[in-house]
């Protein structure tokens, strides 16, 4: 049986003829290939120039950028808010009398909501002027309750009688 190689019977090339041959259809095959790539570059090229001088480039950039913005002046609010909040806090646990009572402190957008106990409505009212007095409050909700004190002519239970008064324990 005779053993007969893949190539055409009729090529009478020399081994070294066929490897020229075949090395110059892969150096033109790698040519075409490069001469595409070299193409499609600059079609990718030209495409990317027309979209960034395109009008939704311009948009599209323009959406980013009051997205980003946004979401700065969102953080610089709460910051703010925060800042107020404790600011206020601070100042009525300054004030002798309210520094006392829960006061709940709450700032959205730089207006301030207070609520809980006042032990007296000037106490109330020294609270909201407080708060009010806090750089970047914009308003003031002072839902503060006043709380209601002993019923008149007497005194809360476990008081101690003020001297010479004889009216009491009786």
């Amino acid at each position: 049986m005779l053993l007969t190689a893949c190539d055409n019977a009729n090529d009478n090339r020399t081994p070294g003829q066929k490897l020229d041959s075949a090395v110059e259809k892969t150096e033109d095959a790698a040519g075409a290939a490069a001469r595409k790539a070299a193409e499609l570059a600059e079609t990718a090229r030209d495409k990317t120039k027309a979209y960034l001088d395109s009008p939704q480039a311009k948009q599209d950039a323009a959406a980013a950028k009051d997205a980003v913005k946004n979401a700065g002046s969102a953080l610089m609010n709460t910051v703010d808010d925060a800042t107020i909040t404790a600011s206020v806090s601070t100042g009525l646990a300054r004030d002798a009398e309210l520094s006392a009572t829960k006061i709940d402190v709450d700032t959205k957008h730089g207006a301030v909501t207070l609520s809980g106990p006042a032990p007296s409505a000037p106490a109330k009212a020294r609270a909201g002027a407080i708060a009010a007095a806090v750089q970047g409050v914009i308003s003031v909700d002072n839902r503060l309750e006043v709380s209601a004190g002993p019923p008149a002519g007497r005194q809360p239970q476990g008081a101690i009688d003020p001297p010479g008064d004889q009216s009491a324990g009786r």
